[in-house]
This record gives structure tokens, C-alpha cells and sequence, in this order.
């Protein structure tokens, strides 16, 4: 009954690596846990969601300007832990059908009733007129595990990105769980909030590659280095550093098969190179997914 439960619960620790699909992860574990029992619950099961975010974020960082977009996932769960999913992104305000198209496939485990976690691997795809900074890279590597205890739970997140351009994360996170005592409607529904923070450390070639890539648009949002600082803004996007620190508060309306949320995230960039110059940020994000059994 509580399995969505949960999936809020993961909400600030398992996408605070990357905001990159604001449904892919979290909803994959969700079928397969139940919040009041200390086993594993494997469910075959197949969730779509839908998301509103005020600005695309990869791994701490935005691009020049905003930009709002619209995405939908869908992810199918075996009963086996192995889960696979899909996930379409449209930037608002522009012409083309889509911006980006993620595919991937992975593995939930669980070791004890307290500490698991999840090893994925994602393919993107971009539409040539994409601008979105996670353009600048092709493919993620992510390994999750989270720990349980008790009054509120820890992450640790590894990301490997290769393709375009080659970086290392790790991303730290902490949040609370709290569920409400009452219902809203009827007895089969309920509020939660989770709140939590991270930290995002790694390196950002992927944003030396994304100016590259589109120097014509960096030159006029003033961001692109030209020589001879060129080469030395590469070399610290290879140092390994903190990149980003964060908090958010999800807010979610929970029934059986589907949730509505919305969540606010504070970002604090740090060590941004160049003159990509991110600086705080408010995000916004209004999500609906359903689950089916």
C-alpha cells in the first residue's frame, strides 16, 4: 500500500546526482520496496510520469540562459530487479519537436532490510538544434546506494560519463521523511514532504564540451573563452572538486497507484570555470506519475 511511499521517501537522495530525468531512478525502486516490511517486494509493474521544470540542471550546472522545459518517462520493472526505461525532454519556447531522448536500462539489489541501492546504464540523445548543457555529453554510468536509519537516510551516488566528453561524480545526500497522519480525501490517501540536501563533487568537462560545441551561441551569451585562456579553462574543468551544493523540499499529494508533486530546490554552484558564470538558482518542478501493477 505504501509503495509510493517510499519513492518519495528516495526523491531528494537518489536524483540529486543529476536532475537528468526527474522520474528514472526513483520510480524504478519504487515497485519493489514496501515501506512497513522489512523484505523485498518484486513487483512486475509499469509507471509513466510526466514533469514541469523551470530549468534543465546536469550535475550542479545550467545553461547560459533558462530554459523550461516539459518531460515524460516510462519505465517497465521486472520482477527480477532488472528495470528499463525511456524518458522524452522539450524545452518550452522553441520549434522543435523534442530536445533530448534518454534510453537505459539496470539492476535494483537490496543487501539488507536497510541499505540498497541501483546500477544503471543510460544512453542520450539530443536533437541538433538542442542547446540544453547535458548536451555536451553522451552516456552515464550511475551506481546508488542509499542507507535507511531511521530518522532520515543517506546516499552516495557514482556517475561515470563517457562519449563526448569523459567526467566523474560523486554526489552525497541526506534527507527526512515525513507522512501525514490524516487523509485528504478518503482513507486511501496522503501528504508527504521529504526534505534533503546534497553535495555534487566531479569534474565538468562535459561544459567544455558543450561550449565547444555550440561557440557561436557561447560567444553571444558571453560565455565561450576565446585564446589563449582557452586551454587553461579546460584544464581545471578536468580537476575533480565540489561543483554544487543543494536543498529541496518535494510536497506531494500520495494515492494508491499515483502521485502529484511539486518541489522547490535551492542550487549553490561552486568552482564554476570560464565564463559560463552560474550563479544561485530557485528550480521549480510540478510532477504526476502513475503506476500500474
Amino acid at each position: 500500500m505504501r509503495y509510493i511511499c517510499v519513492l518519495l521517501f528516495l526523491l531528494t537522495t537518489v536524483t540529486a546526482n543529476a536532475d537528468v530525468s526527474k522520474l528514472r531512478f526513483i520510480l524504478a525502486d519504487t515497485p519493489h520496496k514496501a515501506a512497513d516490511t522489512d523484505s523485498v517486494v518484486r513487483k512486475q509493474s509499469l509507471i509513466i510520469g510526466a514533469n514541469y521544470s523551470s530549468d534543465v540542471m546536469f550535475f550542479g550546472r545550467t545553461g547560459p540562459i533558462k530554459y523550461p522545459d516539459v518531460s515524460t518517462d516510462v519505465i517497465y520493472n521486472a520482477k527480477n530487479g532488472i528495470f528499463v526505461y525511456g524518458s522524452g525532454l522539450k524545452v518550452l519556447g522553441y520549434g522543435q519537436l523534442y530536445d533530448e531522448i534518454d534510453v537505459g536500462a539496470g539492476y535494483l539489489y537490496k543487501y539488507t532490510k536497510d541499505f540498497g541501492g541501483s546500477a544503471s546504464l543510460t544512453h542520450f540523445f539530443f536533437n541538433s538544434n538542442a542547446h540544453v548543457i547535458k548536451s555536451g555529453s553522451s552516456n552515464d554510468i550511475n551506481w546508488n546506494n542509499a542507507y535507511d536509519w531511521g530518522i532520515m537516510k543517506s546516499g552516495v551516488t557514482f556517475d561515470y560519463l563517457f562519449g563526448k566528453s569523459h567526467d566523474y561524480f560523486v554526489t552525497l545526500n541526506t534527507s527526512h521523511h515525513f507522512e501525514s497522519n490524516f487523509s485528504i480525501f478518503d482513507d486511501k490517501d496522503y501528504l508527504t514532504v521529504t526534505p534533503g540536501v546534497s553535495v555534487i563533487l566531479g569534474t565538468q568537462n562535459f561544459v567544455q564540451r558543450y561550449s565547444l560545441d555550440y561557440d557561436y551561441r557561447q560567444e553571444a551569451n558571453n560565455i565561450f573563452e576565446n585564446e589563449p585562456n582557452e586551454q587553461h579553462m579546460a584544464q581545471l574543468n578536468g580537476m575533480f572538486n565540489v561543483l554544487n551544493y543543494s536543498f529541496k523540499v518535494p510536497i506531494a499529494y500520495n494515492r494508491p497507484h499515483y502521485t502529484i508533486e511539486f518541489s522547490y530546490k535551492y542550487s549553490i554552484p561552486v568552482n564554476v570555470e570560464g565564463a559560463l558564470m552560474n550563479t544561485k538558482e530557485s528550480f521549480y518542478n510540478l510532477t504526476f506519475y502513475y503506476v500500474f501493477y
